[in-house]
C-alpha cells in the first residue's frame, strides 16, 4: 500500500488560516451580542415585527454560510459580495424600523457591529485594497442611514477603516512572506539533493576515474592517454558538482519527504558494528563494543559510508604503509566513531583548499552526511602525528557501553 503523503512544511505554517478562524467566531459572537441587544431595546423602535424577522434572516444567514468564512478557498467573491449584502440590508432597514429620534440621536443600527464582518472577510481574501473599497461601502451607507455626517458617525468609520485595512495590509504581508519560505525550503531541498548526489559521485565515479588517472600513468602507453582523458572528465565532474547550476526544485511535498524516502530503504535497524567491522584488514583495526550498537538502518548505512571516505583519504594521503584504527563507542545520547591514522597529518589550511577544489572527501562525504544525520564531524590533525576523524551521531535513549567492554585506543603507534 503506497504511503500518504505527508503535508510539507509550508502547508502546516499558514498565517491566514487563524484570521479565518477568528472571523468564523467573530460573526457568531458578534450576532449574539447583536441579537440580545435587540431583544433588550425592542420596545423602543417603530416597527418591532420587521426588526425581528431581520434578525431572523441574519441569523439563519450567518449560521448557514459559517463554512464559507473558514477558508480563502471556501470565500468566494459572490459569497462576499452577498454577505456585504445582508450588512447594507441591515443598516438601511433601521431607517424603516426605528423612530426618527433615536435614528438622528445616533443609536445603534439594526445590524450593528455584526457589520464589521463582511469588511473584514473582504480584508482577509483580499488584502488592504479590498479592505478599503468596502468599508467605504459601509460607512456611506451609515451616512445615508444618520440623513448626516456626525462625529460619532465619523468616528465609527475612521475606526473601521484603519483597522480592516490593516489587517488586509498584514494578511498581504503574510502571503508574501509565505511565498519567500515556500522558496526557501524548495531551494534548501534541491541543495541537499544535490549534495546528497555529490556524496554518491565522489564515492562511486570520483573515484574510480582518479584510479584510471593513476593507473594508466604507471602503466603509460595507451592507458597514459587513457589516463589523461579520465583526469580531465575527474576535474570536468568536480567543477559541476561544486559549481554548477542547481536542479530544478522538486514540490513542496517531495522535499519534505525526500530524506524520509531514503530512510525508508533497507532494514529498520542496523548493528554499526557489522557494517564498520567490514573494514578490518592488515592496515585497518576496528575496536567495538561486545554489544550490538543498533542505528536506523539509513544512518548505519550513512556512517559506515562516512568511515569508509575517511579510509580512503588515509590510503590516498597517509601513505602505502599507514596504519588505521576504527574505534566505535556507544554513549546515552550518541554513537561515536573515530577513524585515526599514523600518517603525516593535514597541513594547516589544506582541508578548505580541497572544497574549494571540489575535493569532497571531507566536506561531503564525511561532514555532509553527518550533518544530515543531525550529528557532527570533527577533523584532529597534527603534523607529524596522523590524523584523527571522530563522528557523532545523537541517538536518545542510547545505552551506554561498559566500562569492561569499553575499546580502547593502542597505546603505542
Amino acid at each position: 500500500m503506497p504511503r500518504a503523503a505527508r503535508p510539507s512544511k509550508v502547508d502546516r505554517i499558514s498565517v491566514e488560516q487563524p484570521l479565518w478562524r477568528a472571523l468564523t467566531a467573530y460573526r457568531v459572537l458578534s450576532l449574539a451580542y447583536v441579537v440580545a441587544h435587540y431583544a433588550y431595546t425592542d420596545d423602543q423602535y417603530a416597527r418591532p415585527g420587521w426588526a425581528w424577522a431581520y434578525m431572523a434572516v441574519l441569523t439563519g444567514w450567518t449560521l448557514a454560510t459559517t463554512p464559507c468564512v473558514t477558508s480563502g478557498v471556501r470565500c468566494t467573491r459572490p459569497f462576499l459580495l452577498a454577505d456585504l449584502a445582508v450588512g447594507l440590508t441591515g443598516i438601511l432597514l433601521t431607517i424603516a424600523v426605528d423612530t426618527h429620534v433615536r435614528v438622528v440621536a445616533g443609536n445603534p443600527t439594526l445590524v450593528g457591529i455584526w457589520s464589521a464582518g463582511p469588511v473584514l472577510a473582504f480584508a482577509i481574501k483580499g488584502g488592504w485594497r479590498w479592505a478599503a473599497g468596502a468599508s467605504a461601502v459601509v460607512g456611506v451607507a451609515n451616512v445615508v442611514e444618520r440623513g448626516q455626517v456626525s462625529q460619532g458617525n465619523v468616528h465609527s468609520i475612521v475606526l473601521l477603516v484603519f483597522i480592516t485595512v490593516g489587517i488586509g495590509y498584514v494578511v498581504e504581508l503574510a502571503r508574501g512572506s509565505e511565498r519567500v519560505l515556500a522558496r526557501a525550503l524548495q531551494i534548501e531541498a534541491a541543495t541537499r539533493e544535490r549534495e546528497r548526489l555529490a556524496r554518491d559521485i565522489h564515492d562511486s565515479v570520483l573515484q574510480v576515474l582518479a584510479m584510471v588517472q593513476r593507473r594508466g600513468s604507471e602503466i603509460g602507453g595507451e592507458a597514459a592517454e587513457l589516463g589523461r582523458m579520465a583526469g580531465e572528465q575527474e576535474v570536468a565532474l568536480r567543477s559541476l558538482i561544486t559549481g554548477g547550476p542547481v536542479p530544478a526544485p522538486r514540490t513542496a511535498p517531495e522535499a519534505a519527504g525526500a530524506v524520509a524516502d531514503d530512510a525508508g530503504d533497507g532494514p529498520a535497524e542496523s548493528d554499526l558494528r557489522t557494517l564498520i567491522g567490514r573494514y578490518a584488514g592488515a592496515r585497518v583495526t576496528v575496536s567495538a563494543p561486545a554489544e550490538p550498537v543498533l542505528l536506523p538502518g539509513h544512518a548505519a548505512r550513512e556512517v559506515a559510508a562516512a568511515v569508509g571516505a575517511a579510509l580512503d583519504n588515509v590510503a590516498r594521503h597517509a601513505g602505502a604503509g599507514a596504519h588505521a584504527w576504527i574505534l566505535l563507542e556507544a554513549e546515552p545520547d550518541a554513537v561515536l566513531v573515530s577513524v585515526r591514522d599514523d600518517g603525516p597529518g593535514i597541513p594547516e589550511g589544506r582541508l578548505a583548499d580541497a572544497a574549494r577544489e571540489g575535493r569532497l572527501g571531507v566536506a561531503q562525504s564525511i561532514r555532509g552526511r553527518l550533518r544530515d544525520l543531525g550529528g557532527s564531524a570533527e577533523v584532529t590533525s597534527v603534523a607529524g602525528q596522523g590524523t584523527e576523524v571522530e563522528l557523532r551521531v545523537p541517538v536518545a535513549g542510547r545505552p551506554s557501553t561498559t566500562k569492561e567492554g569499553a575499546a580502547r585506543w593502542p597505546t603505542t603507534r
